[in-house]
This record gives structure tokens, sequence and C-alpha cells, in this order.
């Protein structure tokens, strides 16, 4: 990633929508080079589908881990390893995950802290995620965290401030960014970068209207 990024996630409430199609064609037209979906929602087939579509216009791709248990998140990794997605977000199974990823070349952003349920949330201490930050980085292969800091019950600027300073890779800060306040916050924490998905589709975030393309013109002029 280059500079503060917003990645647009074809998402609602963790997972991928079923018009995700219609979307994502939408977002290409406004200008948005960083497209993303979950490993749940629709079917391999329909995943390949958007997968090519974004590909194919340039644009960056991505795929959030949300399986939290053993066997499915390995099965989402697989299935990021079909489609040959540029990144991978989430997940916890890192030391599991980083040998299926070799040879791909797809860059590998783990979730920071203890995350659980669905939607995700995250728990423990500020101390306790940048401390998990810290190790999970050291590993050969991760290329930077995803982050759920308003996902968080703590003091979200602090957090984001200290998993960025204990990192020292790009974070990604995913998970309920729904105005312009929140994405000035993230960028002062020095993050990489940030997740919309819900917001837009529901046309909540602060924009001329509620339409897709006004919220995620909207979005990139809150960058």
């Amino acid at each position: 990633m280059s500079g503060f990024e917003f990645i647009f996630m074809l998402t609602r409430h963790d997972r991928t929508v079923a018009d995700a199609a219609r979307h994502v064609a939408t977002a290409l037209a406004a200008g948005v080079r960083h497209i993303g979906f979950k490993d749940i929602g629709l079917p391999m087939a329909a995943l390949e589908g958007l997968h090519r579509r974004i590909r194919d216009h340039g644009a960056s791709s991505y795929l959030e881990v949300v399986s939290l248990d053993r066997d499915s998140e390995i099965a989402s990794v697989e299935m990021a390893c079909r489609l040959g997605v540029d990144h991978l977000l989430g997940g916890t199974h890192v030391d599991e995950v980083l040998p299926r990823l070799e040879g791909t070349g797809m860059r590998y952003y783990p979730f920071a802290g203890r995350v659980s349920g669905h939607p995700s949330v995250l728990g423990g201490s500020i101390e306790q995620i940048a401390a998990s930050a810290r190790a999970i980085v050291s590993r050969p292969g991760v290329a930077g965290l995803d982050l759920l800091a308003y996902r968080a019950a703590l003091d979200v600027p602090q957090l984001m401030r200290a998993v960025c300073e204990a990192a020292g890779k790009p974070v990604i800060v995913a998970g309920s960014i729904d105005t312009p306040e929140r994405i000035a916050a993230i960028r002062a924490s020095g993050a990489a970068g940030f997740t919309v998905g819900t917001a837009a589709l529901d046309g909540r975030f602060p924009a001329a209207g509620p339409s897709l393309e006004s919220q995620l013109a909207a979005i990139l002029g809150a960058r």
C-alpha cells in the first residue's frame, strides 16, 4: 500500500452482500482502487467473478477472513490462494497460515489482539493488543496488521497509535468506520488505511445523499 488508502468492502455485517457484483461496478466507476470482500456470504464461483472484475479494472483485491476456528480459517486461506487475491486480511492462526502463503506473493495482514464473535469484536487492554501486534509482525511473511479498533471498548485513538507504533508495519483499521471524524483519527494514528463496507452500502456515511455513488465520493474526499 502507498499513502493512506480507502478499501471498499462489499460487505454488510461481516458478510459479502448478495448484490456485490453491482456494487463493485459502481465502486470502480467512482475511482475506488482497493476493493475487498469477506470469505462468507457468497459461493466460490461468485467470489471468483468479483475478483476477476476487480483485477481486470486494475484495482487491488482483498479478502478478509472472519472465520475464527482453525479449520474454517485454513479453508478461507485456501480459498484466497485459489482466487489469487492481492491481500489477505484478518484471521488469528498466523503460524499455520504463513506456510500456506509461501510463493503466492499475497500480502498478509492478520488480526491484532484477541478477536471473538460474529460480527467480530476486539478484546483485551491497549497494552495487550500492542504486545500482540509486536509479536505478530515479527514473523517473516506478515506484511502488516488488521486492527478492529472501533470494535474495542477502549480509548480508540490511543489504541490505534499504540498499535501503529508497536507494529512498525502497515496497519489497516477495519470495522464500524462511519464518519469523517473516525477517518481523520485513523489517519492521525499513523495507520496505512481503513475499510468501509456497511456504512456506505446502507447510506449512513455523511454525504450528499444515500446513494452508493455519493457515499463513496464522500469517503474518498474524507481521506
